[in-house]
């Protein structure tokens, strides 16, 4: 009995053997991957040419004027609603400017005591280099201050007298148009461009006397 069921495991082992090499699926080799077609590049649009500008095409007129803007600051001739922002401006931070011309004093008159002092027979080292650390003192305390001074002053402008410069801004645009000028040129910033020029061409004092007359003091000026 133990060989006829060996003999038939073999059997049954040999046939199932027999079965998966018959159903194990081929391989198959692997297909060629296809070459991509290059494509033709894209030509690109030509750009529309303009239109070309026609010859007879008229120019119009044109009229320049000079308004000289320095002469705006000018304590009597100038628009007097700028300067009494500016010396309203002025007179606000008088105190502190007072204070860095002091500052400013005692730093000259130290160094004018060190080089007394370094030119001595026998210079006094020690008293040199006290008054050398005094003026470094000085001259820190000097610079912050100016510092903080420019800068409040600075912001005091924008809010004092920079809404003047913009509505003297606008009337020179109005100024302009109602009398044909069609280009107006800061006299003072191109005075050494400029090599000759018909007086009637430089409207300033015109300009000044009709801001002035439109935009009267509304306070007395303030005191020098």
């Amino acid at each position: 009995m133990r060989r006829l069921i060996f003999a038939a495991f073999i059997l049954v082992a040999a046939m199932a053997f027999t079965v998966n090499g018959q159903t194990r699926p081929q391989t198959t080799a692997p297909r060629p991957t296809p070459t991509p077609i290059p494509r033709p590049a894209a030509t690109p649009s030509p750009r529309p040419t303009a239109a070309p500008a026609a010859i007879n095409t008229p120019v119009p007129d044109s009229r320049i004027a000079l308004i000289d803007t320095a002469m705006f600051g000018d304590e009597k001739n100038g628009i007097f609603r700028y300067v009494d922002a500016a010396k309203s401006v002025q007179a606000e931070f008088k105190p502190r400017a007072d204070e860095l011309q002091n500052l400013q004093n005692r730093l000259n008159t130290l160094a004018n005591e060190i080089q007394t002092l370094s030119k001595a027979p026998v210079p006094d080292q020690k008293t040199i280099q006290a008054k050398e650390q005094q003026g470094e003192s000085l001259q820190l305390e000097l610079q912050t201050k100016k510092e903080r001074l420019d800068e409040d002053v600075n912001k005091r402008y924008e809010q004092v007298v920079a809404p003047i410069s913009k509505q003297i801004g606008v009337a020179i645009d109005q100024f302009a148009r109602q009398r044909g000028v069609t280009m107006t040129l800061d006299l003072s910033k191109l005075l050494p461009a400029i090599l000759t020029a018909v007086p009637a061409v430089d409207l300033t004092q015109a300009f000044i006397a009709d801001f002035n007359s439109k935009n009267p003091r509304t306070s007395p000026p303030p005191r020098p």
